[in-house]
């Protein structure tokens, strides 16, 4: 059975690296044929912002999630080894400021709500609040 990530991109694990623990989690399901369709393992959005502000290679990231399926700690092990012991604090806080700040469109926040049935009154503006309430309604449509 196919399963909706269940991890919100407003999660850190110990590291403090907002939507890491998503990432690992996607692309753990995808290396086990298990990411419901429409989600990308490791797409441009959040999941390159990620790679990206950590220094880490993409391929070889995903080559070693989806070759060793490690543990999450293990997972966090293995950055801290590319990354030479620490990770940039200031990269992470921009990088988690970056993440907490961004708005989709309009057009994107609306159909969310819309499929949520909630009413955009703009209340809600958040990517990462919008997201979670996509995941929570995708989620209870396929359960049902």
């Amino acid at each position: 059975m196919k399963q909706i990530p269940q991890i919100s991109s407003g999660i850190a694990g110990p590291l403090g690296v907002l939507h890491l623990p998503r990432l690992w989690q996607k692309l753990i399901l995808s290396a086990r044929g298990k990411l419901a369709d429409g989600y990308d393992a490791c797409g441009q959005g959040y999941d390159q912002m990620v790679l990206d502000a950590l220094g880490l290679d993409r391929e070889k990231t995903i080559q070693f999630v989806t070759g060793s399926l490690p543990s999450y700690p293990l997972f966090e092990k293995w950055i801290l080894d590319q990354c030479g012991g620490s990770v940039d604090a200031a990269a992470v806080e921009k990088l988690n400021a970056a993440i907490r700040g961004y708005e989709h469109a309009d057009s994107t926040r609306r159909a969310i709500l819309d499929a949520c049935g909630i009413v955009d009154d703009g209340t809600i503006r958040d990517a990462v609040s919008l997201n979670n309430l996509d995941d929570w309604t995708e989620f209870y449509n396929s359960v049902r």
